[in-house]
């Protein structure tokens, strides 16, 4: 039987809202004197009542700004298991994967890792920008232990999966978001641990590199090591993971078989309305998303549209600098992830040159071509053909059925996945014309 390889137990997170590091200058020191002595500082200590702030503790609770980003999370995971770790938009995911790399510390609780760890978490994680991408390649090959030989016999799969080797020798400051995530999930994947931990950061490379990204996590798996996946992409989870987690405002909602995790997950009533685009009016980069909104006579209301009526897909934005020639992006989803329609000012030609800090674009359907669902919506922003901004999950969008037609007939429920304008036309063939075999056929 197989012996777990990760264990968390009773794992929370407490964070105190703008507030940096720990409470009190006495504790500061004394979490540094206790890792320059080598030992486990108090505040991780399970029982250490002093320190540890307990779940039920007042000041857990109405005292304000505070957040548990984790609250009591406990399972196991056995060596060579894919787990699938899934959940809205601060539910405590990418908290739980830091913890679990060290990256942070635990309120209380415990984590025990068996094995060396790769992560790829953000953009540039583990990179030392100043460094060129082959320095990067042999410094992440030290952090995780590895001897120089060991690396170099791993060096060219690296290179050739990353596909960046003609700036191997260039600074990685100056990479764009879509070649950090290339070589750092190169990095991550080539260089042999025990137990590689991803998070929804694959979402900004392309579709052929995610596809490429998600065959390389299957070897890994294939190849006796563990694997923990963080995505909101629900066919990818359900592609690669034989159990998932569900989390839900930092607790476990539910653990289990990846199907049923799934189905627990797209049922939850909280899936609605969860636009991690608000409250992006800080700076996120040279181009970023502010807002998304609906109109047009189609849409009702409550982010509900009618199939087959106009509506009109209001984005917002706000630019670092004038002058940028920027192109949009709109896709929508299946609940399950899949992308069913794209939308994209490349295909129109309409290039936007941005003149001021902040702007709007409008994507304008004359007919909503979706039938009765629900649907995700992602965006994505371009300027020089390299992506500078991507949401995923911007919004949810509920569709009405509708008289997509003008007919008052309609699909059901997963005949169409899309609906297209259609027109048909009949011809009647003389026999001489029909092919024997349809004859034949039609005579029986």
């Amino acid at each position: 039987m197989p012996s777990p390889i990760i264990v968390v137990e009773n794992l929370s997170k407490l964070y105190e809202l703008g507030t940096i590091g720990t409470r009190t200058l006495q504790e500061s020191l004394e979490r540094q004197w206790h890792r320059l002595r080598g030992k486990e500082h108090l505040l991780r200590k399970v029982g250490a009542k002093q320190k540890t702030i307990d779940a039920d503790h007042p000041r857990a609770g109405p005292r304000p700004n505070t957040m548990w980003a984790l609250k009591d999370v406990s399972f196991a995971v056995n060596e060579g298991e894919v787990l699938g770790i899934i959940g809205p938009n601060g539910s405590g995911k990418s908290t739980l994967l830091k913890i679990l790399t060290r990256i942070t510390e635990p309120t209380s609780g415990r984590a025990l890792v068996h094995g060396r760890v790769a992560s790829l978490l953000e953009v540039g994680t583990g990179f030392h920008r100043e460094l060129t991408g082959r320095e990067n390649i042999y410094l992440n090959g030290a952090i995780l232990g590895m001897k120089k030989a060991e690396i170099d016999r791993r060096f060219d799969e690296i290179v050739a999966f990353s596909e960046i080797g003609q700036y191997l020798d260039t600074p990685v400051k100056r990479y764009s978001s879509g070649m950090h995530v290339r070589l750092g999930f190169a990095v991550a994947a080539h260089l042999e641990p025990e137990i590689l931990l991803v998070d929804e950061v694959l979402a900004v490379g392309d579709a052929d590199f995610q596809k490429k990204c998600i065959g390389k996590m299957e070897d890994v798996a294939k190849g006796g090591r563990t694997v923990l996946f963080v995505s909101h992409n629900m066919g990818s989870v359900l592609a690669l993971c034989s159990q998932a987690i569900v989390l839900h405002q930092g607790t476990t909602r539910f653990e289990g078989p990846t199907e049923e995790a799934i189905a627990e997950y797209l049922s939850s009533t909280e899936l609605r309305n969860i636009s991690p685009i608000l409250g992006r009016e800080r700076d996120t980069g040279l181009v970023g998303y502010t807002g998304i909104s609906f109109e047009g006579s189609g849409y009702v209301g409550e982010n509900t549209a009618v199939s087959g009526a106009p509506l009109d897909i209001r984005l917002t934005y706000r630019a670092r600098e004038p002058g940028l020639k920027l192109h949009f992006g709109v896709g929508i989803h299946s609940v399950a992830g899949d992308r069913l329609i794209h939308l994209s000012t490349r295909y129109t030609e309409a290039c936007f040159v941005e003149s001021g800090r902040t702007g709007a674009v409008v994507c304008h359907l004359d007919k909503l071509p979706l039938p009765e669902g629900e649907y995700r919506i992602n965006l994505s922003v371009y300027q020089a053909n390299e992506i500078v901004d991507r949401v995923v999950d911007a919004a949810s969008l509920h569709v009405l059925q509708g008289d997509f037609y003008g007919t008052g007939r309609s699909p059901k429920s997963g005949q169409s996945r899309v609906l297209v304008e259609q027109n048909w036309t009949h011809t009647t063939l003389g026999q001489a014309s029909v092919p024997a075999s349809v004859a034949q056929v039609d005579s029986e």
